[in-house]
């Protein structure tokens, strides 16, 4: 009897304990805010943040905000994508004057039309992936046709 309850107690231990492992192990889902670098910039001192050794040389990037599963799944696209200066060492974007960009458009040569734009992916691959497992999970709860089993003489 004593082995029993040993038992449950172990039991009921693990069980509790694979709650709160499951429950800090969720899937990330939500609005996030990407940041991609499309353009580097040239190390000059028009593009310089700071002075001295800490002095660092922003480049450009898109941002944009979309909603997605997992970081890998983007379903849908919530802002549109806009050009930023963009520090990578720091991870920090800054919102420049439409005068900064066109400054730094035009002296780099600098075509928006191609570097503002969101990849296929982005755009329109996480909905296509989402829709095929919408499609399997459906697929696989429909029921198939039973096969007739022919009895044989032997």
């Amino acid at each position: 009897m004593i082995k029993l309850k040993h038992v449950y107690l172990m039991l009921a231990l693990v069980f509790l304990a694979s709650i709160e492992a499951s429950a800090k192990a969720r899937i990330p889902m939500g609005e996030r805010e990407v940041l991609t670098k499309v353009v580097d910039l040239p190390d000059t001192d028009d593009y310089k943040i700071g002075e001295g050794k800490s002095a660092q040389y922003i480049d450009l990037a898109t941002l944009h905000k979309e909603y997605n599963i997992a970081y890998l799944l983007p379903l849908y696209v919530i802002d549109e994508p806009k050009l930023v200066g963009y520090n990578a060492k720091e991870d920090l974007y800054y919102d420049l004057t439409p005068e900064q960009l066109n400054t730094i458009v035009t002296e780099n040569k600098i075509d928006v039309n191609k570097v503002n734009k969101l990849g296929f992916y982005t755009r329109y691959g996480g909905k296509l992936v989402a829709a095929l497992i919408v499609a399997l999970i459906i697929y696989g709860l429909i029921p198939g046709k039973k096969k007739k089993v022919e009895p044989t003489q032997v």
